[in-house]
Formats: C-alpha cells, sequence, structure tokens
C-alpha cells in the first residue's frame, strides 16, 4: 500500500482547512484545530511530510486499507 499524498492544509484565524488535491475534505475548529496543529509541528519540519499527510488522511477518513476493491465485487454487496 503506498503512503498518501496530495493532502495540504491552511490556517484561517483558529480554523483549519484541509484540502486533498485541492478540494475541501474537513474544517478543523477549536481544540481539534489546536491538536492537529501541535501534531503537525512534532510529526516534521515541513507540514507536507508523510507524517503529517498520514495524519491528515486518517482526520479526514481517507485512509485506505486497500481492500475497497474485493469487498465491491463481494455478492453481499451487489445491489
Amino acid at each position: 500500500m503506498g503512503s498518501p499524498s496530495g493532502f495540504e492544509f491552511t490556517v484561517r484565524g483558529d480554523d483549519v482547512v484541509i484540502q486533498h488535491h485541492g478540494t475541501t475534505a474537513t474544517v478543523l475548529r477549536g481544540a481539534r484545530a489546536r491538536d492537529f496543529l501541535a501534531q503537525v509541528a512534532g510529526t516534521d519540519a515541513q507540514p507536507a511530510g508523510p507524517d503529517a499527510q498520514l495524519l491528515m488522511a486518517r482526520i479526514t477518513g481517507d485512509y485506505r486499507r486497500g481492500n475497497e476493491r474485493t469487498a465491491r465485487r463481494h455478492p453481499r454487496n451487489a445491489g
């Protein structure tokens, strides 16, 4: 499985906007935004570093496990 990529974030006042390939994936506010910024500051000197990419993928829910195609073909999911 490849590592996540294409994530970037922008700080707007007290909010953190996380984008994936230019599309807004989520907006963090309040304590979640502060926690995210603290974690990113501790992961890598560059906000787009591999650890920060993984963190943003997990926060946005875009963290693939590699079994989506297999599950799609399962008879239980036919419909």
